[in-house]
């Protein structure tokens, strides 16, 4: 088998934990909005939260321990233990005989899916990644690591067609836990041959495992050639940078708090990944069944659109892989906000002026099914693969592993907020809950307008002296932000140029 067809085969394997993470948010849909699901637990609107929000108040445990257990046990346990942990909950979710249970279930299997998204997402930059990244030769690492957002959004599509057809053609429990059973079937795959798979060279140099670093260097890249050039070239920058972070990585998180332009970059980070959360696309996913009721369409119909909705997701999601290099960071999250609150607007107007007892006739319900659609598309294609992109570039060496922990945590932090209170300010204010992310995506725009500088091929060595440099103003706007601005243009230009000669584009 070729190097560059095994890397990619061992990516795609690897990204199972991404797919985890995508069937588990997209099938809670189809179970608190079943009929055999009220029947059996008799839950009220914040029981229903609790059941949606503790899988990401799980993870967001699961991200902050996934760190240290990547450093001390290798990515390879590190991802077998993540599987086992989540095979536990994913078990006890499916049967679950009393809500009690299910909620366990649920913390148990975010725990899970906490470690496997941080090993295996966390640093998805060019320097600087974890095991995904750091066993891919430069010339396809975007595309092993561009398989995150997009296996993510494979385990949302698997979920919504199962979910979709386990309601319609099921009418008692399996209508529920056939669908959370599935979700096992990654999780037990992953957790039985990740062993079989080699284990990070850089964490092998890293742990004075030197010698077996270079011959899983090897294998990747050279039919086992150590002798190979490049395997000796990249062999020798691993051992350098090693080197380097050692002596200049930040030794605590207070490092990120006391230093101004590692402040500004974290500040950064954890505002997108926030910011993200608000556009609305969480509520969606969780209550569609329950949203869409509100305008009165059906719960099978509902899950139905959800799960077409989940195949135009993967395609803005393709699209954006292939284009945001052209179009850019800072005018792409700023375009996908505005078009994300334009479609909240029109949403919160039907919602309002189309209630279900009004038998309005199709019209409306068809406006709001569109609608939805035209928001996913956008979420999809800026926002959704943007919250990752950007925290794993900007951060340099010293702060990157830390700085990118904090921004997930504050993802699965604002994940968690959004399911536990959407159910129950819908049944509190109805309609008037939507206005509240019209009004975030608006906000969002201006303020990825005010303080999100551009970092489109910006090389990461230069993210410090250039894009954050310590008098760097955080408002990118003016003329004192011109000449930062004229020089990362410059920067990315270079770069541009350097990859031209070798090739690579």
């Amino acid at each position: 088998m070729k190097p560059h067809t095994y890397q990619f085969l061992v990516g795609v394997f690897a990204s199972m934990g991404s797919v985890l993470f995508g069937y588990d948010l997209g099938v809670i849909a189809g179970v608190v909005g079943s009929t055999s699901y009220a029947e059996l637990f008799q839950s009220n609107a914040a029981q229903d939260g609790a059941v949606v929000s503790l899988f990401t108040g799980g993870a967001f445990f699961g991200a902050m321990f996934a760190g240290p257990a990547g450093d001390m046990l290798g990515r390879r346990l590190t991802i077998m233990l993540g599987a086992i942990i989540f095979l536990l909950g994913g078990a006890i979710q499916t049967a679950a005989q009393t809500i009690n249970f299910l909620y366990g279930g649920r913390a148990i299997a975010g725990l899970g899916v906490g470690f496997l998204t941080m090993i295996i997402r966390e640093f998805s930059s060019r320097r600087y990644a974890v095991y995904q990244s750091e066993i891919a030769h430069p010339s396809i690492r975007g595309r092993v690591t561009g398989l995150q957002q997009f296996m993510l959004g494979i385990g949302a599509f698997l979920a919504g067609w199962i979910s979709w057809g386990c309601f319609i053609n099921l009418s008692n429990d399996a209508q529920w836990r056939i669908p959370l059973g599935i979700q096992n079937l990654p999780a037990l795959v992953l957790a039985a041959l990740i062993l079989l798979f080699p284990e990070s060279p850089r964490w092998l140099v890293d742990h004075d495992r030197a010698e077996e670093g270079l011959r899983t260097l090897a294998k990747l890249h050279s039919n086992g050639d150590v002798n190979d050039p490049w395997v000796r070239a990249e062999f020798a920058q691993i051992q350098e940078t090693i080197s380097f972070e050692h002596e200049h990585e930040a030794k605590s998180y207070m490092e990120l708090f006391t230093n101004p332009s590692a402040f500004r970059r974290l500040f950064l980070a954890c505002a997108i990944q926030g910011a993200t959360q608000m556009t609305g696309v969480s509520a969606i996913q969780y209550f569609s069944v329950t949203i869409f009721a509100q305008i009165g369409i059906s719960a099978d119909d509902a899950l139905k659109y959800q799960a077409i909705n989940s195949i135009l997701a993967l395609i803005a999601q393709a699209f954006c892989m292939l284009l945001i290099d052209k179009f850019g960071r800072r005018p792409t999250i700023i375009a996908g906000n505005l078009v994300n609150c334009l479609m909240f607007i029109i949403v919160t107007i039907l919602l309002s002026q189309f209630p279900p007892d009004t038998n309005s006739g199709s019209t409306a319900g068809w406006g709001f099914i569109i609608v939805t659609w035209l928001f996913n598309i956008s979420f999809s294609f800026a926002c959704g693969p943007l919250s990752w992109i950007i925290p794993a570039e900007i951060f340099d060496t010293h702060t990157r592993s830390k700085g990118v922990s904090l921004a997930t945590m504050i993802s699965f932090a604002f994940n968690t907020l959004i399911g536990q209170i959407t159910k129950v300010a819908i049944d509190s204010v109805g309609w008037r809950y939507f206005i509240l992310f019209a009004v975030c995506n608006a906000t969002n725009a201006l303020f990825f307008w005010l303080v999100l500088p551009e970092t489109k091929r910006v090389p990461l060595e230069q993210m410090s002296t250039v894009v954050f440099a310590p008098d760097a103003p955080w408002i990118v706007l003016g003329k004192r932000s011109k000449a930062f601005r004229a020089a990362a243009e410059a920067a990315a230009v270079d770069v541009k140029e350097v990859e031209l000669k070798k090739g690579e584009i």
